[in-house]
């Protein structure tokens, strides 16, 4: 499997330092507002990069923490009368309703800023032991950014362009304006704990370091987060963390792209966002989750409800395929035949594609190709008459139903029943265009009873009434279903 590593600059061969073991880190979210669809990318990648090392046998420590002490936490507890606690309760509850579900697994190790607080401060005391740190008479720590010679090694910034323009606020204490506080002394009514340079809290970008280095070892095999955390956040992780252990941090850095709007970033502080609980209020989790695999992880993507629209009748075709592969499998009646070897020659470059695809740098979109070809090939053999009842062709759907299970361990989709995830995906279609639903079952079930009856002129009323509301009858041999015309 190879890997982009951020630092390099470059793909690489993936070897953890402990052969079939890997520690992985991913920084979480900083718990003050409901989570956005940008957090959302970040978590499906770092859980389909979780689930797809666990696939081809690895055994993963996924440590991914929580903030739950920072500025905008203690500003948001002040407009609402609550503590800083209950603000990150609040919120971090809601992120693990929202990423339930999306079918995102829960990290191993969900580790809290302020859990770790004397771990934090042992680190700022071995980095001021060691030069790298210093304590001013207002109660703030700060990090000394010229006493680490590698300083922008991620992030390809050199100090000297960094320092250039750079200035000390009036008030501030820093010796040089690239320092960054590792503690910060604590104002009036807001949280703090008591340390040896006074009462105070932690800095961001400490939180990380000290957490990271409790939970698992160092090098980490893989430190991840989205690309706006390279620069500073991981970049002074890095300073902060070798400085104090003179250990690497992480041998590969893995950063997902952005989600963007209108080709800007979304984020809070542009007001462009989206909350996840916006888009399910008329989408179901999966589609979301469908979207944001359909381009590779580095790459931006750009959110639409039209992008979505189109993850939807994607999903759609691959459940309708799964279920008709499914009930075409279990039929009673299979003739003598095998299937031609021009099928396999199609089929099996398919089935192995999808794995070289997620060992190319997780390539979900590549991946999601080979899917679709999967599912033009089995739509194919189903409707050939020729085919489609040789005991080779029911081995072959076997195989692609054992396909598709590994595909939903990979990337957390297609697991559904495909009936039932069917029928959910058309009434969710139905209620995003205003049709009622429990109208149009009431007027299949009087059309059915009409036709029962043989009483066909009622029949063809209630199915004009259902095409004048926007839906579609089909008469099945087991009997007749509706969809979005």
């Amino acid at each position: 499997m190879q890997l982009y590593n951020s630092m390099t600059r470059r793909k690489e061969n993936f070897e953890p330092l402990t052969s079939g073991r890997v520690g992985m880190y991913a920084c979480g979210i900083t718990a003050y507002d409901l989570s956005h669809i940008g957090h959302a990318r970040s978590a499906v990648v770092f859980d389909v990069l979780n689930r797809y090392l666990r696939h081809i046998g690895y055994h993963v420590t996924f440590v991914r923490n929580f903030t739950d002490v920072d500025d905008k936490i203690i500003a948001r507890a002040g407009r609402e009368g609550k503590s800083s606690t209950e603000i990150a309760e609040t919120y971090i509850g809601a992120f693990h309703e929202d990423m339930d579900r999306l079918n995102v697994c829960r990290a191993d190790i969900e580790p809290r800023a302020t859990e770790y607080i004397g771990d934090m401060q042992e680190l700022i005391q071995s980095l001021i032991d060691g030069g790298h740190a210093y304590a001013v008479p207002s109660g703030d720590v700060y990090f000394r950014v010229r006493s680490f010679k590698g300083y922008g090694k991620l992030s390809g910034r050199d100090v000297d362009d960094l320092r250039s323009g750079a200035r000390i606020a009036i008030g501030e204490e820093k010796e040089d304006p690239l320092d960054f506080a590792l503690w910060k002394a604590a104002k009036p009514g807001e949280p703090f704990w008591e340390s040896p340079w006074g009462r105070g809290r932690p800095g961001w970008h400490l939180e990380c370091s000290a957490m990271s280095k409790k939970n698992l070892d160092l090098p980490l095999d893989i430190h991840g987060g989205g690309q706006d955390l390279i620069f500073p956040h991981h970049e002074n992780e890095i300073a902060q963390s070798e400085a104090s252990t003179g250990k690497e941090l992480a041998r590969f850095w893995v950063h997902n792209g952005f989600v963007q709007i209108n080709s800007e970033k979304m984020s809070k502080s542009l007001n462009n966002f989206k909350t996840i609980r916006d888009i399910l209020e008329h989408r179901q989790p999966e589609t979301l989750r469908f979207f944001l695999l359909g381009k590779h992880y580095r790459s931006p993507i750009d959110f639409s409800f039209e992008g979505l629209d189109e993850a939807e009748r994607a999903l759609k075709r691959v459940y309708e395929c799964l279920r008709d592969a499914r009930q075409a499998q279990n039929r009673a009646s299979w003739k003598k035949g095998d299937v031609p070897a021009s099928v396999l020659d199609e089929f099996e470059p398919l089935e192995k594609g999808f794995f070289e695809a997620m060992d190319d740098d997780l390539n979900t979109a590549a991946a999601l190709g080979h899917v679709f070809g999967m599912v033009r090939l089995i739509n194919r053999i189903l409707e050939d008459k020729a085919l489609r009842n040789k005991e080779g062709v029911r081995a072959l759907l076997e195989r692609f139903d054992t396909l598709s299970h590994a595909w939903t361990d990979v990337l957390g989709v297609f697991g559904a029943e495909p009936s039932a995830f069917l029928e959910e995906l058309r009434d969710t279609r139905a209620r995003r265009a205003g049709i009622d639903t429990d109208r149009v079952k009431a007027l299949m079930a009087e059309r059915a009873e009409a036709r029962a009856a043989k009483d066909f002129a009622r029949s063809d009323a209630t199915r004009d009434a259902l095409v004048a509301m926007g839906i579609e009858v089909r008469d099945t041999p087991s009997g007749a279903v509706w969809d979005i015309a």
